[in-house]
């Protein structure tokens, strides 16, 4: 059962690194943390939501998502607008500009994950995906923190 499992946290802290590496470059050139575009694309994911459930589907705090969602919102990517079902709250909804940045963003990872792998076959391909999508599905289902929503493009 473990057989493979200690490789895999190898692999997965190897890709994490990457990860953090990309987001410090996005960063860079969009004047907003990295990390607030986690929050941007589980909005554009989800949908609007509070700013407490958001914390919980992003696996962070809520003062960690509040300081990122200040950025999202001084930028015009994210604005707050009144809760449907609950008029006294707010639910954090994202933007145009937001969406084009989003847009952006993702035209930029899908270039350069499909220069990664253009060189596979498309078996390989494929499995990757297949794979990937089973992993991260178990992985969730393991967090009973989060509420019935599934992680997507992130």
């Amino acid at each position: 059962m473990v057989e493979f499992a200690e490789e895999l946290g190898t692999q997965l802290v190897r890709l994490q690194r990457l990860r953090e590496r990309n987001i410090a470059q996005i960063s860079s050139s969009g004047g907003v943390d990295g990390a607030a575009y986690v929050c941007l694309f589980r909005l554009l994911r989800d949908g609007p939501m509070r700013s407490s459930e958001l914390a919980t589907v992003v696996n962070s705090d809520p003062s960690t998502v509040s300081r990122q969602v200040a950025q999202l919102v001084d930028r015009g990517h994210v604005e707050r607008v009144p809760d449907e079902r609950d008029g006294r709250a707010f639910v954090l909804a994202v933007t145009q500009s937001g969406q084009d940045v989003a847009a952006a963003i993702q035209q930029r990872r899908t270039e350069s994950l499909g220069r990664v792998i253009e060189g596979w076959d498309r078996e390989d391909r494929a499995s990757l995906v297949a794979l990937l999508d089973r992993f991260l599905t178990d992985y969730e289902q393991m967090r009973p923190d989060i509420p019935g929503r599934r992680a997507g493009s992130v």
